[in-house]
């Protein structure tokens, strides 16, 4: 369960979980991404190298990296995204890759629902869009297709 999960957050780089999902979610998340930031670095130092030896120990190293991070993560495409963009990303950042932010209770079983999202991800609502691009559009056409709604439409508080 979680190797899908982790798999979508890296995907979509948010989801909606339970609390303690989430925070569990977390932990496995953050050690992919500084795994990922060591098999980058590896690769990195790898094609600086002169000598023959240490470049073949660094790409084992980074390859070694690699399949231990594709046990958990499956998809092939989203590994690749892992090693590549995130670990790039996240280079210069010593930890806290992850943000939970509490959303409030599931309505069947009241269970606490957080939503769990990458931190310096260029797709969140409050991120500044880049010049022309016009991302708030973007993201009330994916609320809306996701089922979110304005809650107090046709609230009146003379109701009460």
């Amino acid at each position: 369960m979680f190797s899908n999960m982790v798999t979508s957050l890296f995907e979509h780089e948010r989801i909606q979980t339970t609390d303690a999902k989430a925070k569990e979610l977390r932990r496995r998340a953050e050690r992919l991404i500084t795994t990922a930031k060591k098999g980058h670095a590896a690769t990195g130092e790898a094609a600086g190298q002169a000598d023959v030896h240490a470049k073949q120990r660094l790409v084992a190293r980074s390859l070694h990296l690699r399949r231990q991070a594709a046990k958990v993560v499956k998809d092939p495409v989203i590994l690749q995204k892992l090693f590549d963009e995130l670990a790039a990303r996240y280079a210069d950042r010593p930890g806290g890759y992850t943000r939970i932010v509490k959303l409030g209770h599931r309505s069947g079983d009241a269970a606490p629902i957080s939503l769990i999202e990458l931190m310096d991800n260029p797709f969140a609502p409050g991120a500044a869009p880049a010049l022309g691009d016009d991302l708030d559009e973007d993201f009330d056409a994916a609320g809306d297709a996701a089922g979110d709604e304005d809650f107090d439409e046709g609230f009146d508080a003379d109701d009460e």
